[in-house]
C-alpha cells in the first residue's frame, strides 16, 4: 500500500477548492507508510516584467512578494483539510509563464511517484478539449498522471483498465501488464474491483464492395476470437476473473465510455504511448479523445523506458 509515497499535486491558485489535493490526500491516507505531498502552483504577471520604472532587484522583490502572498493563502486553505500524522504537505509556488514546463521540471528535480491535477471540460462548443496544460502533461510527463474530475471515489466501486490486447508491439504488450498491475493496486487501495476492457475494430463497410469474395463474417469472427484469446491470456497472467474482462467491437474511446458508464467506474486507466520529436505533437492513441467522454478520474501511464522531451538529461 505504499506505491505512491511522493505525490506532486498541481494546485489551483486563488481557490479554496483543491480537488487534486483532496484526491492525493485520499490516496495517502489509505497507506500505512509516510507520504509526502507537494502542492505546486505557478503564477505569472507579464506586467511585472514590463515595469521599466523599477530596477531588476525591485521587480524581483515584487514577484517574491506576490509568491509569498499566494503561499500564505494556500496555507490557510490546507488548514481546513484533515491531514493524518503520516502525511506531510509542502507548498511550492514558482514564477513561470509556462505551467506545464514548471510542473515537469519539478517532477525531474524532486523524483515524484505520481502527478495529480484537476481537470475540467471547456465550454459546450469545445467539449472535446481540456486545458493545454493537461495535454502537455499527458504527452510529456515521465510519471503517471492522475487527472481528477469533481466527484469523489465511489465506495466499493470499479476500476477500469483499457488494454490493447490486439497489438503485437512489445511496448504495447508491456504497457498492458503495467495497466493491469495498476488496476489491481488501486482496487486494493480503494476496496474496489479491477476490470479490463478492450475494443477491436469493425470490418470496413467498403471491403465487401471492393472484394466481393471476401467473407466478412469469417473475418469478423477471426478478429474477435484473436482478441478474446489474448484477453484470456492477460487475465490469467494476473488472476483476473473472466467476468471482469470486457471485449467489444467498436471505436476504442466509445467502448471505454460505455463500459465505464455500465460499471459506474471511479477510475479509468489508459496507456499513453510516449513519443519524441515532431510526432510528440500528437499523442498517437486514444487518451486525449477519451477524456471528454468519461465521468471518472483518469490515470495515464507511460511505457517503461519512456524519455520525456523535457528530460534535462536528453535535451
Amino acid at each position: 500500500m505504499n506505491r505512491y509515497r511522493k505525490i506532486l499535486v498541481v494546485g489551483i491558485i486563488d481557490q479554496d477548492e483543491q480537488p487534486a489535493l483532496y484526491r492525493a490526500l485520499d490516496i495517502a491516507k489509505r497507506s500505512t507508510k509516510s507520504s509526502e505531498i507537494t502542492l505546486f502552483c505557478t503564477t505569472y504577471d507579464f506586467s511585472y516584467e514590463m515595469t521599466s520604472m523599477l530596477s531588476a532587484d525591485e521587480r524581483t522583490a515584487m514577484r517574491n512578494g506576490v509568491v509569498s502572498q499566494k503561499v500564505k493563502m494556500l496555507n490557510d486553505v490546507i488548514e481546513s483539510y484533515d491531514i493524518p500524522e503520516h502525511v506531510s504537505i509542502t507548498i511550492k509556488i514558482v514564477w513561470h509563464n509556462r505551467p506545464y514546463e514548471a510542473i515537469i521540471n519539478e517532477v525531474f528535480d524532486d523524483g515524484y511517484d505520481l502527478l495529480v491535477k484537476a481537470t475540467r471540460e471547456h465550454a459546450k462548443f469545445e467539449t472535446v478539449f481540456f486545458t493545454p496544460t493537461d495535454w502537455h502533461l499527458l504527452r510529456k510527463s515521465p510519471i503517471p498522471v492522475l487527472l481528477v474530475k469533481a466527484r469523489g471515489w465511489p465506495d466499493n466501486g470499479n476500476i477500469l483498465a483499457s488494454v490493447h490486447v490486439g497489438s503485437e508491439n512489445p511496448t504495447h504488450l508491456a504497457l498492458n501488464h503495467k495497466m493491469v498491475e495498476e488496476a489491481k493496486y488501486f482496487a486494493e487501495v480503494l476496496n474496489s474491483t479491477p476490470h479490463l476492457v478492450n475494443a477491436y475494430p469493425s470490418t470496413p463497410p467498403s471491403i465487401h464492395a471492393e472484394l466481393p469474395e471476401f467473407d466478412t463474417v469469417q473475418y469478423k469472427d477471426a478478429i474477435r476470437g484473436h482478441h478474446l484469446t489474448q484477453m484470456k491470456a492477460l487475465r490469467q497472467d494476473h488472476g483476473i476473473p473472466e467476468e471482469q474482462t470486457h471485449v467489444y467491437e467498436g471505436i476504442t474511446e466509445e467502448v471505454i465510455s460505455e463500459v465505464e458508464d455500465e460499471l459506474h467506474a471511479g477510475l479509468v486507466i489508459l496507456g499513453t504511448t510516449g513519443r519524441t520529436g515532431l510526432s510528440a505533437i500528437f499523442i498517437g492513441n486514444t487518451a486525449e479523445n477519451t477524456l471528454s467522454l468519461l465521468n471518472s478520474d483518469i490515470l495515464a501511464l507511460k511505457p517503461e523506458g519512456y524519455i520525456s522531451p523535457l528530460d534535462p538529461n536528453h535535451i
